[in-house]
């Protein structure tokens, strides 16, 4: 139903270690791409059973094929042990693998075999509006990008069994915390704060728990796939400006959720949060899919002037309102960024019911902005 926008081309050559969130469609999207390949699924227990109990197996089942085919292995990080195995395949015999999984956290802890560079690292994100035929913009930002979630009617359910399984077989089956209801309960304050400067010491306080603890639980959410960190943008003139991090959860739907925010329409504060951390999230999957090299950070000085999106090194500035029209008020950001700036490309992002250009600043709706990213045509 969706043609998903990582090639996985690197794969005619080398092996990859594929990650992700859950259901963000890995085994769906390698399966329809390598239907001939012999694939392991850990999440089968009699597949997890036998090789957790002797991995030596799996390297005597693929002993005798051809140099150069394919295996898959979904949920590599079930069974650390097997990249020894791959390790000594890859070496041996030649075979190109594609891993598969959802953490890379718990195979560092257990000092597992992370093949010494030996396999390309690929991200699979969520949905991005260029997969989605007749992307529904509204939609999007209640539902999230989750397959799952996006298509469902109503997907209520289907994100608290999310958050379920997250907290049940990534958290505690894991063992990667002691207390899980304190977790949980920061789960709901990292939500909240979605989109905002990270503040350690704030956190802990609302959480009872240390800041060192409190790094740790990021920590966690970064590695399991479930958020990622926005770096401020550093480079400055004259301004003084702020260097703590943002953070987001990895979908929006999942954010919406924990906040229990619910049937958001434009015109609501709600909704302007929602909004911002859907385009982010889409900027965020078009540079980690190396549509470009450019980075993305945020920017904010300490009087106030903020822009929510800067691409590579002051390249691309982008303000993102969800108001019907933009007006003078909403660019102060991005005017001030352009006196530090001159050069970099001004874009706003809104409601608006057609592109136009207020000065140097270009304004595009956002269904038409996402158009002209996935074209490349604006980074």
């Amino acid at each position: 139903m969706f043609t998903r926008k990582l090639l996985l081309e690197d794969i005619d050559n080398e092996s990859i270690s594929l990650f992700g969130a859950r259901q963000t469609g890995k085994s769906t999207l390698v399966k329809e791409k390598f239907p001939q390949a012999k694939y392991y699924d850990l999440l089968k227990s009699d597949v997890f059973e036998r090789l957790f109990r002797a991995p030596w197996l799996f390297r005597e089942e693929l002993d005798m094929c051809l140099p150069n085919e394919l295996i898959i292995v979904d949920e590599i990080q079930k069974v650390p042990q097997l990249l020894d195995e791959v390790h000594w395949l890859m070496h041996n015999r030649k075979l190109r693998f594609l891993l598969c999984g959802s953490s890379a956290r718990k195979l560092k802890r257990c000092g597992a075999n992370l093949l010494g560079g030996r396999a390309i690292r690929e991200q699979l994100f969520p949905l991005v509006s260029a997969e989605i035929p007749d992307f529904n913009l509204l939609k999007a930002v209640n539902h999230g990008l989750l397959p799952q979630h996006y298509l469902s009617l109503n997907p209520q359910k289907k994100l608290q069994a999310y958050i379920g399984n997250y907290l049940q077989e990534e958290i505690m089956e894991e063992a990667l915390l002691r207390n899980l209801r304190t977790f949980s309960r920061f789960l709901d304050i990292a939500a909240l704060t979605s989109g905002e400067m990270v503040n350690y010491n704030n956190t802990a306080a609302d959480c009872g728990v240390s800041s060192p603890t409190v790094k740790e639980y990021f920590s966690i959410l970064e590695e399991t796939m479930f958020g990622f960190f926005v770096p401020a943008f550093t480079k400055t003139v004259k301004r003084r400006i702020i260097q703590a991090p943002k953070f987001y959860m990895f979908d929006v739907g999942i954010a919406n959720y924990l906040t229990k925010r619910k049937s958001l329409m434009p015109g609501t504060l709600d909704f302007g949060k929602a909004f911002e951390h859907l385009i982010i999230q889409e900027l965020t999957a078009y540079l980690g899919y190396s549509f470009s090299e450019k980075t993305l950070s945020y920017w904010r000085t300490s009087n106030g002037y903020e822009v929510d999106a800067v691409l590579g090194n002051g390249d691309v500035a982008i303000e993102i309102k969800s108001c019907e029209e933009v007006q003078t008020r909403h660019l102060k950001g991005l005017k001030a960024f352009s006196e530090e700036h001159p050069n970099a490309r001004l874009i706003a992002v809104s409601l608006d019911q057609n592109p136009r250009k207020m000065n140097e600043i270009e304004i595009y709706p956002a269904v038409e902005f996402l158009r002209k990213l996935w074209a490349g045509e604006i980074v």
